[in-house]
């Protein structure tokens, strides 16, 4: 989709997958969008590959397979203790193609030395191939992900020739002071559509206005070199899977 040194394409796939508004995670009944949220493909994509130098932007996904559901009977701890009986209803036998870049995080100017563009493109890629820097979860800790590399657009889709097909305002994804430079959390909203298989997702600074809501103030975290964070010139599990043949 894009041969931009800071893009990446990969495909994720997984038995079972849990794409929800987090409002409605408190408890009770938990019920999966039809298609992954932008935020949650953001958590895919940094948990393959990610520095605090950097934003991870989700461009498209694609559907490969057809959408299908499954309800199974949950009995999760309540907070007063003992267990409640819930349903949750998944997506099953899921597999998307993912694109994806990242822009230098602007708001964190003492990480400018970090901002190596061809070795940080040269980690996410290899990362796609390694499986991942961290565990991968389709939407919830219960539904386990798997990554390997694709070329977004190629192979068969289950919805390439569906057409249009509206999935109403879902959640989009939250705004976090580290990225915004605010020192607060909000929400963003969209309404979400996919065209033969494929969503194209707008940028959290494209998306309405209108459908943005403030959450609660917060701070962003800090990262200082050698303290909490290290630089890709001086990371040596980045070094080592960058010298890795």
């Amino acid at each position: 989709m894009s041969n931009k040194q800071n893009s990446i394409e990969f495909k994720v796939y997984g038995r079972y997958a849990l794409f929800s508004d987090p409002i409605t995670r408190v408890g009770g009944e938990k019920f999966s969008y039809q298609a992954p949220t932008y935020q949650a493909l953001k958590g895919i994509v940094e948990s393959v590959y990610w520095k605090p130098t950097l934003i991870w932007h989700i461009d498209a996904a694609r559907i490969m397979r057809k959408i299908q559901t499954e309800s199974k009977g949950i009995k999760p701890i309540k907070m007063s203790g003992g267990n409640e009986l819930a349903y949750y209803t998944y997506l099953k036998d899921v597999e998307y193609q993912i694109a994806a870049h990242f822009e230098w995080n602007l708001n964190r100017g003492n990480l400018e030395a970090d901002r190596n563009k061809n070795k940080h493109s040269e980690m996410a890629k290899r990362s796609i191939v390694k499986g991942g820097r961290r565990d991968i979860f389709l939407g919830t800790r219960e539904c386990q992900g798997y990554v390997e590399p694709c070329i977004f657009g190629e192979g068969e889709g289950f919805y390439d020739s569906y057409g249009d097909l509206d999935f109403g305002i879902q959640f989009h994804g939250f705004d976090y002071p580290d990225e915004t430079g605010k020192d607060e959390l909000s929400v963003r909203l969209w309404k979400a559509k996919m065209t033969n298989g494929v969503i194209k997702f707008p940028s959290p600074i494209e998306c309405d206005s209108k459908l943005r809501r403030f959450v609660r103030e917060m701070t962003a975290k800090e990262f200082e070199n050698k303290k909490n964070f290290t630089f890709i010139d001086e990371d040596a599990s980045a070094i080592e899977l960058l010298e890795d043949n």
